[in-house]
């Protein structure tokens, strides 16, 4: 043997990797030699090579890299090198550290442990790292670099979310590892908060983690919770399919409930879906199909079926039967080309939420429409036009009727500037565009019949079953029509100062149908008739409008705390002009007696057709509009000396002050003066609403001969009657505050972070996931920040109206949520307000949460109220074990 020794003397230049070729297995060592001898024995190769032979081809298959920091000893005659002091062995993916590494050229292994010292201490454990598999060695390992098979002693390596530790590691070359008396934990601490016990483990990389019997710890302390055997999936974006577990529960109607038990199906990585049913004690079951699709770059999409039957012959005096369904599809296209399709259905039974309970989400439970869109639309390209077509679908729960749009057709022309050369400005900017709109709606909203379909107040609509045998009758009804709108408009500058924008609205609708009105004397009624026919009616109207800007400024002393206080005046003035299309040369409008002292009254050809018809009357209007914002620019007491020295605060983000004057109506020709003012205090955090509306008309008292007083709007203004400039008829005041002492994120900022985070990670935005988020941003205990140790936001809404009799209406009502922390890992939160009207506490609920590093605890309670409940969940964090928590639930509508 004839050991070499390398210097470890560190090298003035970093040391070069050595690539090691390896020696022939199947021939000895060479022996030392004299020189003639070497050199015979080379010439003799030579001459005996021979060009035409293969070289034998080695089982390595790419470079192998070694190092040792301290020193590399070969030893030729076991055909073996040891490296010693932060060492490392890289081969493919594959690469091992430690302060003692031994190649055995041999046998194709590797073995490598740490190095004690004299004091006893261990030092330079072996790390290990095959592809993106890393492990942890707290003892030796030994490892074939040909079959990729290893044994570990005493390993701890991550699996995912997942942390599996074991006495001894058996590693196959397919990653697939075999753990004797191991763990699985996803807590990352060395000492976990729990783990999963068990003697026998097996990984199986990229599809799951299999146990045998095994025992629940928490912080080292077993517990009677367990199972015969486990199954953890290991499989990135839920690549696996399996058993989907129930839920159990208890409801006042249908009893006692296994939930959503069935079988998850990850058919590709395009399509996966899961079936899953329910069984009542009562007599009840439901199915469930659920799947969702995505192809990247192309589309994406869900689509669910929830059937619900129960039959309940046990309440005889008050029996259950119904069969209910509900049914979810959305189609999402990545925009690419010219057209464009997507749906979004959300359609059933009107009794599916009366009799099928939500449990996470009570508002499905008194959701008042369903609706559903199917859209596709198309840009023709080269060419200012467009066009769409939609099938919509609306359906109230509460009232049971049904609409469908069957089709909404829409083409469209951008607006064009056929003068845009022109150096006159009013031509210059002319611009035109045209809009078609058609459409076919079919209800079962329809009108009493009352002798022919009368239109007198009190015979309101009714609606009829929406099934099969109705189809004639909803076709018959079916409200359809076609609408053309041509805008016609101009900007230009007026005197340097004024900005003006005049306007044509041309409208032209097209019908099938039209109505004939008649006084019925018989019935003393007025009654109607549908004439069949293309009927047309069109009008039009103008406008014209004025706005400029006012500033005024106003300075104070140079050493004022206050520097400057700026006045910020917009005034808009505006003028429009609509013809009366009701004057009879039109034939819009029939005159019709309606009731026996011949009293008349205009009716409308086509009331309560789809766009309606013509507008009645005549408008020449004057609106005026006075915005105003008044800033003051103060000192800034942090820096007195940098730009920075002054800052802007708002004193009135905006003050407004809106009316108009009909000059062609024959009385209350001036419209209510509508007031809005919007401000904020410190630096936004309180923030101020108030609107407002005043009647400048005057009201008239008489005192009738019952001794009661009668109350008549008149057409005379109030301040020339004595009352002020006018009666307040209504108004609301909205103050917000949120109080904190850092700048956390607002439930807006939270919602939309949340939603570009589950749409990045491929998440499809459907009904379900949208409930999901609105129930994390609104319950504290989902998403805390526990970096700010106290949150409070109060809400504080007034409401006030007048009538005409002087009878008023005040509601107030305060909303406060918030968050304090007791410690670093407790937290209290909560959501009440208060009714000032019925002197009563609102829906409140109280949630406490207590970070436990790995896990997370929450418990919630509502003491009082209709969703009088309590819960308490405490959930692993990671991603992959969703389902392993501890829960107890009980909510108003169990037992």
């Amino acid at each position: 043997m004839f050991p070499q020794l390398a210097s470890a003397q560190r090298p003035a230049k970093p040391q070069r990797e050595r690539v090691l070729i390896a020696p022939d297995t199947l021939v000895p060592p060479a022996r030392t030699l004299p020189l003639s001898d070497t050199l015979a024995i080379r010439q003799d190769t030579l001459i005996n090579l021979d060009s035409a032979k293969m070289m034998p081809t080695s089982d390595i298959q790419t470079d192998i890299l070694y190092f040792a920091e301290d020193s590399i000893i070969t030893d030729f005659t076991e055909n073996k090198v040891y490296l010693y002091k932060k060492a490392w062995f890289e081969y493919g993916e594959m690469k091992l550290e430690a302060d003692r590494i031994v190649i055995d050229w041999k046998n194709s292994e590797l073995y490598a442990t740490g190095v004690t010292d004299s004091l006893g201490a261990v030092a330079g454990n072996p790390f290990f790292k095959d592809g993106e598999t890393v492990y942890e060695i707290r003892k030796e390992m030994k490892y074939n670099f040909k079959t990729q098979k290893a044994i570990i002693k005493d390993v701890v390596t991550e699996q995912q979310d997942g942390v599996l530790r074991g006495e001894t590691i058996k590693k196959t070359e397919d990653g697939s590892i075999y753990l004797d008396h191991g763990y699985y934990t996803t807590c990352k601490l060395t000492e976990p908060h729990w783990h999963i016990s068990s003697t026998k483990i097996k990984s199986i990389q990229g599809k799951q983690v299999v146990s045998g019997p095994f025992n629940l710890y928490f912080n080292g302390i077993p517990t009677p919770l367990g199972l015969p055997f486990g199954l953890i999936p290991d499989t990135p974006e839920e690549k696996a399919s399996g058993v989907v577990f129930p839920s159990y529960g208890k409801e006042q109607t249908r009893g006692i409930f296994l939930r959503d038990f069935g079988y998850y199906f990850a058919i590709n990585d395009y399509i996966h879906a899961r079936i899953t049913g329910d069984i009542y004690s009562k007599g009840g079951w439901g199915l469930k199909s659920q799947a969702v699709y995505n192809k990247r770059y192309r589309y994406s999409g869900g689509f669910n079926v929830d059937f619900q039957k129960f039959v309940s012959p046990e309440t005889e005096l008050n029996p259950v039967n119904y069969n209910t369904f509900r049914v979810q599809w959305n189609h999402t296209p990545v925009s690419r080309g010219t057209s464009r399709f997507s749906a979004s259905v959300n359609a059933g039974s009107t009794s599916y939420f009366n009799n099928v309970v939500s449990q996470n989400n009570f508002a499905n439970n008194i959701t008042a429409d369903l609706n559903s869109n199917i859209s596709y639309s198309k840009t023709f390209s080269g060419t200012p036009f467009s066009m769409s077509a939609n099938f919509r679908h609306s359906q109230s729960v509460q009232t049971g009727e049904v609409r469908l749009d069957l089709p909404t057709v829409a083409m469209n022309m951008n607006r064009q500037s056929p003068f845009k050369n022109v150096k006159f400005e009013p031509l210059k900017t002319l611009n035109i565009a045209w809009n078609f709109n058609m459409q076919n709606t079919v209800s079962n909203r329809v009108q009493q019949q009352l002798g022919v379909n009368n239109p007198e107040i009190g015979s309101g609509p009714t609606t009829i079953p929406f099934n099969v045998e109705n189809l004639d009758l909803l076709f018959k009804n079916a409200n359809n029509g076609a609408r053309n709108t041509i805008p016609l408009s101009s900007n230009f500058t007026l005197f340097n100062y004024f900005t003006g924008t005049a306007s044509i609205n041309y409208t032209e609708l097209w019908y099938l149908q039209r109505q004939n009105y008649y006084y019925n004397p018989a019935q003393e009624r007025v009654d109607r008739i549908v004439e069949d026919g293309f009927n047309r009616v069109s009008f039009y109207n103008t406008s014209f409008s004025m706005n400029t800007n006012f500033y005024g400024f106003y300075n104070f002393k140079p050493k004022s705390k206050i520097q400057t206080i700026r006045h910020h005046i917009a005034p808009t003035f505006g003028f429009n002009y609509t013809p009366d299309f009701s004057d009879p040369s039109f034939g819009y409008y029939q005159r019709v007696q309606e009731d026996a002292s011949g009293r008349t009254q205009l009716y409308s050809r086509h009331q309560g057709f789809i766009f309606g018809g013509a507008p009645l009357g005549e408008s020449r209007a004057l609106s005026i509009g006075i915005r105003n914002v008044l800033e003051a620019k103060v000192l800034n007491a942090k820096d007195s000396t940098s730009e920075d020295a002054t800052k802007k605060i708002p004193l009135l983000e905006s003050f407004n002050i809106n009316t108009a004057y009909n000059f062609a109506a024959d009385s209350f020709q001036l419209s209510p003066f509508q007031l809005s003012a919007r401000t904020s205090f410190f630096d936004r955090k309180l923030s101020v609403n108030l609107t407002s509306n005043i009647d400048p008309y005057a009201v008239q008292t008489t005192l009738l001969e019952n001794g009661k007083n009668s109350y008549q709007r008149i057409n005379e203004f109030a301040w020339s009657n004595g009352q002020g400039i006018g009666m307040i008829r209504n108004a609301s005041l909205n103050m917000n505050a949120s109080i904190n002492p850092r700048s956390g994120q607002t439930p807006g900022e939270v919602r939309d972070e949340i939603t570009q985070d589950f749409i990045q990670r491929g998440g499809v935005m459907n009904e379900f996931a949208q409930n999901e988020i609105n129930r994390i941003v609104s319950d504290p205990s989902q998403y805390i920040d526990w970096e700010i140790p106290w949150n409070l936001t109060i809400g504080y809404n007034l409401a006030y109206s007048r009538q005409i009799n002087n009878s008023k209406n005040i509601t107030q009502t305060m909303n406060l949520n918030g968050d304090l922390s007791l410690s670093e890992k407790w937290k209290i939160n909560f959501n009440t307000g208060f009714d000032f009207q019925a002197a009563e506490i609102t829906q409140t609920m109280i949630g406490i949460a207590r970070d436990l590093h790995c896990w997370q605890m929450n418990v919630n309670w509502v003491p009082f109220g209709k969703f009088t409940s309590y819960n308490i969940d405490i959930r692993v964090k990671s991603s992959i074990l969703q389902d392993l928590k501890v829960s107890r639930r009980r909510s108003f509508f169990d037992f």
